[in-house]
């Protein structure tokens, strides 16, 4: 059976697993017993272009958690981050990585 949304004017939205045969009539509010349309749904279009879609779709996934720079490095064990030397005289470095370059 499938499952349909319905709209219950006093408490907003619930579902409910009900037969394709009586998908067009009102099913009763689990919390207050009123009789509730179904919400009508409309389907997904395919209206962009696939990377776009596939841009979003990828958005949509990580909206909760974005990646950080340190969850990269659980992605990539062989590589691992050097320690900065911190100096008496307030200086910082990396060893053996770029020893030429000047730290700010």
């Amino acid at each position: 059976m499938p499952v349909y949304e319905y709209i219950c004017a006093e408490h907003g939205t619930f579902e409910e697993m009900r037969p394709m045969s009586a998908f067009e009539e009102p099913c009763a509010c689990p919390v207050c017993g009123a009789m509730s349309p179904r919400a009508t749904a409309l389907p997904r279009l395919a209206v962009m272009s696939s990377t776009a879609r596939n841009a979003h779709a990828t958005n949509e996934r990580s909206a909760h958690e974005p990646k950080r720079s340190r969850d990269m490095e659980k992605l990539t064990p062989g590589k691992k981050r050097s320690p900065t030397l911190h100096r008496v005289d307030g200086s910082k470095s990396k060893p053996a990585d770029r020893p030429w370059m000047l730290s700010y």
